[in-house]
């Protein structure tokens, strides 16, 4: 059995998902969602975010993290970099943890769970609830996006061992 959390990184609201299942078939899944709020110093966010993830990897102890990776857009360079710090304490959780992370870029993440590699958020939260069999829409969609990458490593989980 494979247990893998993805974790779609943000700093208002930081997504995470679980799936478990044999490597073909899904068992089960867990969504939710680590909020922080905005009037709040950087660093209690980010400790937040840190302890948070951490609590949830010790407590389920997956086989593998998967972290949606970092990319910034020209015309916000301020988003990526506070990106980055995020990512980084979540980084810091896994390794704390004691367990193993893949780090995949969204385009490749959205290819894989939807087939299209520009897909939108709305089309890659259909794919995921398509894949799980899930009826109701999966909100925030910090949540579904976890889901995607959890997905994407379950998929892809023998070529990270």
């Amino acid at each position: 059995m494979i247990k893998v959390v993805g974790i779609d990184p943000g700093l208002a609201g930081t997504g995470i998902g679980l799936v478990f299942g044999d490597g073909r078939n899904i068992e089960s899944y867990s969504f939710g969602s680590i909020s922080t709020r905005k009037k709040d110093p950087i660093q209690l966010r980010l400790h937040t975010i840190y302890s948070k993830s951490l609590d949830f990897l010790c407590d389920h102890k997956p086989d593998i993290v998967v972290i949606e990776d970092i990319y910034s857009l020209e015309k916000y360079p301020g988003s990526g970099i506070m990106l980055g710090k995020v990512s980084g304490v979540l980084l810091v959780a896994a390794y704390k943890a004691g367990v193993e992370v893949q780090e995949i870029p969204v385009r490749e993440v959205k290819k894989i769970i939807s087939g299209n590699g520009r897909a939108d958020k709305n089309q890659l939260e259909r794919s995921v609830r398509n894949l799980l069999k899930h009826q109701e829409p999966i909100r925030p969609f910090h949540a579904s996006d976890a889901l995607a990458l959890a997905l994407a490593g379950f998929f892809r989980y023998k070529r990270f061992v």
